[in-house]
């Protein structure tokens, strides 16, 4: 099989795993984080492939697409990580910054984005509802508050090391507080006490 058709497939694969594991659904973000240099056997930042960077995008954008999710593609550390994504994907008053990445500065999976979205824009900050960060590429600032780790099957994409991450609200209050479990992704946890219709626990914590 092509290197890139390889990518390509193993990129879809970890993708379909976490939009299916953080039930993620139309109007929610998956940040990528990716380092085509690390993907390709390299250094981060010293060998990029813009073509490893496509086969990712190639592998991912359809399965967001099909479920109206955005892709928001973290820039590299010469943009501050910066965040490339589509315009309609932000909240009313958040801030666009002007940069337009490069391969040497922004990297070529944000090149690639901003050169397939319809509309992209650069933001310093977004919070994510989930994540794949390929390459050690540390994405972790532009997820939401509690982010909870995914164990993918597909541990590597090419020679880069993948880790991928959904987020949870944050649990409030205390030993009076009831909890919905849909919100949390504990579902298979047994209750002290359960509302069975409504998924709600009541903590006893």
């Amino acid at each position: 099989m092509d290197i890139y058709e390889e990518i390509k497939d193993q990129a879809r694969d970890a993708c379909d795993e976490l939009i299916n594991t953080a039930h993620l659904s139309t109007g929610d973000i998956l940040v990528v984080g990716c380092s085509s240099s690390e993907i390709k056997g390299e250094r981060i930042g010293k060998g990029s492939d813009i073509d490893a960077a496509k086969a990712v995008y190639e592998g991912i954008m359809p399965l967001l697409k099909m479920r109206g999710i955005f892709l928001a593609a973290q820039c590299c550390e010469h943009l501050n990580r910066a965040i490339i994504i589509e315009k309609k994907a932000l909240l009313p008053g958040a801030e666009i910054v002007n940069a337009v990445p490069q391969l040497h500065a922004g990297g070529s999976f944000a090149v690639t984005c901003y050169e397939n979205f319809d509309e992209p824009v650069a933001v310093e900050h977004i919070k994510a509802d989930a994540g794949l960060d390929i390459g050690d590429t540390l994405i972790g600032m532009h997820l939401k508050d509690v982010a909870v780790p995914v164990r993918l099957k597909t541990r590597e994409i090419g020679e880069a090391h993948l880790v991928a991450a959904r987020t949870r609200p944050k649990y409030i209050g205390g030993e009076r507080a009831a909890y919905d479990m849909k919100l949390a992704g504990r579902l298979d946890e047994v209750p002290e006490e359960e509302d069975k219709e409504k998924d709600i626990i009541i903590s006893s914590r």
